[in-house]
């Protein structure tokens, strides 16, 4: 993936979240486990894309 798209793909993402904390009425709580659920997603992607995970398809929850 070439620097510039993915600098656009953060770009994209943090202006989606800040019009989502912005704009849609929502208890605190809920806006703080969204914000962190976001930034986890966002740091998986950068170290499966950047090789230092595996893919994240790969990845299973339980047996």
């Amino acid at each position: 993936m070439p620097l510039i798209q993915l600098v656009i793909t953060l770009i994209v993402v943090g202006v989606i979240l800040w019009l989502i904390n912005s704009y849609i009425p929502m208890q605190s709580t809920i806006k703080k486990i969204l914000n962190v659920v976001v930034i986890i997603v966002v740091i998986l992607w950068l170290l499966s894309l950047f090789g230092i995970i595996g893919p994240i398809s790969g990845i299973r929850v339980g047996r």
